[in-house]
C-alpha cells in the first residue's frame, strides 16, 4: 500500500524554483530518505506534505488524503519534526509532552508503548526546561512530541543535523524500531552516510530528483570503475589529473582523490602510469567500490551537463 504519493510537485519562491517537478512514492511501513544538501528543496517538500505550504502545481496525498482538500485529516495522521527545534523552550520536558498530547486529545499514558524507549532516556530531565537540554536530548523530546498521538506517517526534516555522532547513531536505531510498528517514516538528511540506513532513498539537488531506489541499487548502477588516488602534494595532483585528457572526472574525497577514466579500464596500473607523468611523491592508487556520495556527485554532474546543454539550445 502507498502511504505517501507525490506527483509532479513544483514550488517557486519568486524566480527561484525550490521544488522542480518532483515525483516519488513511499510505501506503508517504509523508511524513506530524501537525501541532498542544504537548499536542495527537502524542507519545501516536507512542508507541502504536512499541509503547511501550498505547491504551485502537482498533486500529493498522505494516507490517501489530498494535501489541499483534506489537510485536516492529514494533520491528525502525521507527526512532523522540523529541522529547527520548535518546541516551547520555556516549558519543561513533561509540560511539552503533556501540551502536545492534549492538543491531539490523548495522553502520554495512552501511547506510552510507542514512545517508551525514547521517553525513558529523557524522563530523568522531566523538570528541566526544553531550552536547557543538550542537542541529543532536544532531538529525543521532539521525536516524542511528534509520536505522542500515534501517527501513521512520521516526517523528520534533517533530525540529526547539529547533534553528535553517538546521538545520530541512537536516533537511527530508534527509527528502525518505529518502522517495525508499521509507521511510515520519511526522513531528510544532508549526510550521505545515513542514506544506507533507509529502505529506499531519493537523491535531490536543485529541487530535482536525480534517482529513486534502494541505496545498494543506486551504488550498483555506478557506470565506471572508480579509483582512489593519493600523493604527498594532493592538490597539485588534483590539478594535473583534472587537466589530463584521459580523465573523465577527478575530485577530492577525504584524504584521497576519486577518479574515473574516459576509457572502460579497470586496471590500477593504468591510473598509476597516468599519474606518474606528473612526478607525484608517495603515489598510492586503489580500485574502490563507489559510495552513495560518489553516486550523488556523478548524478549531480550529469544534471549540470544536461542543464548547460538545455540553456545553450535555448540561446541563453
Amino acid at each position: 500500500m502507498i502511504s505517501v504519493s507525490v506527483k509532479n510537485i513544483t514550488k517557486k519562491y519568486g524566480d527561484l524554483t525550490a521544488v522542480d517537478d518532483v515525483s516519488f512514492e513511499v510505501k506503508r511501513g517504509e523508511l524513506f530518505g530524501l537525501i541532498g544538501p542544504d537548499g536542495a528543496g527537502k524542507t519545501s517538500i516536507f512542508r507541502i506534505l504536512t499541509t503547511l505550504l501550498l505547491a504551485d502545481s502537482g498533486t500529493a496525498t498522505v494516507e490517501n488524503h489530498d494535501v489541499v482538500k483534506e489537510y485536516q485529516d492529514i494533520r491528525n495522521k502525521v507527526g512532523y519534526m522540523p529541522g529547527k527545534f520548535s518546541l516551547y523552550q520555556d516549558l519543561t520536558v513533561a509540560e511539552n509532552l503533556n501540551f502536545f498530547a492534549t492538543i491531539f486529545g490523548t495522553t502520554i499514558e495512552e501511547n506510552y508503548d510507542l514512545i517508551k524507549d525514547i521517553y525513558e532516556q529523557i524522563k530523568p530531565f522531566n523538570d528541566r526546561r526544553a531550552g536547557k537540554l543538550s542537542g541529543g536530548m532536544k532531538q529525543k523530546l521532539a521525536l516524542c512530541c511528534a509520536l505522542i498521538h500515534k501517527p501513521e506517517v512520521l516526517f523528520l526534516d534533517e533530525p540529526t543535523t547539529g547533534v553528535d555522532v553517538v546521538s545520530r547513531k541512537e536516533f537511527w536505531e530508534m527509527l528502525d524500531k518505529l518502522k517495525k510498528q508499521n509507521i511510515s517514516i520519511v526522513v531528510s538528511t544532508p549526510y550521505m552516510d545515513e542514506a544506507k540506513l533507509c529502505d529506499r532513498i531519493a537523491l535531490i539537488q536543485n529541487g530535482k530528483i536525480m534517482s529513486v531506489d534502494k541505496p545498494d541499487t543506486i551504488v550498483e548502477r555506478y557506470p565506471k570503475p572508480l579509483f582512489a588516488v593519493k600523493a604527498k602534494n594532493i592538490y597539485k595532483l588534483l590539478e594535473n589529473l583534472r587537466s589530463d585528457t584521459a580523465v573523465e572526472s577527478c575530485y577530492a574525497f577525504g584524504e584521497y582523490l576519486h577518479l574515473t577514466l574516459k576509457a572502460e579500464d579497470d586496471k590500477e596500473q593504468t591510473v598509476k602510469d597516468l599519474a606518474i607523468k606528473y612526478n607525484p611523491e608517495e603515489l598510492e592508487v586503489l580500485k574502490i567500490t563507489p559510495t552513495i556520495e560518489d553516486s550523488f556527485i556523478r548524478l549531480m554532474r550529469e544534471q549540470q551537463t544536461t542543464n548547460n546543454i538545455t540553456e545553450t539550445s535555448n540561446g541563453k
